[in-house]
């Protein structure tokens, strides 16, 4: 069975900004073997997140819309049909909700 693989905001930013980073290996090695999973919610964090000016010293604004792009062309969108509330940090919780609406599973 092909994973389904839920990224948080951060991890996907590193993925963007350092080609050879732990979390580019990850994201590539997950959309290489399952399914990326997004919501709405992580959609919109994302295209604030990788909009903003002071990323352009990694890679040009242009390289983050087609990644962001190619995410969302590739990506399944799950819609939340459960809202988890349970970190410590609130804004993390649609992560959660992300993965259990969208039948991700740990391994």
């Amino acid at each position: 069975m092909a994973g389904r693989f839920v990224f948080d905001t951060n991890a996907i930013v590193g993925a963007v900004l350092l080609p050879k980073s732990k979390p580019r290996k990850a994201f590539d090695k997950a959309n290489q073997n399952g399914k990326l999973l997004v919501s709405n919610e992580v959609i919109e964090e994302l295209n604030d997140v990788l909009r903003r000016g002071d990323f352009e010293k990694y890679v040009t604004e242009a390289l983050r819309v087609e990644f962001l792009a190619a995410l969302l062309r590739d990506a399944e969108l799950v819609r939340i049909t459960e809202n988890v509330k349970a970190c410590r940090d609130p804004r993390d919780d649609k992560f959660l909700s992300l993965a259990i609406s969208g039948n991700a599973i740990a391994s």
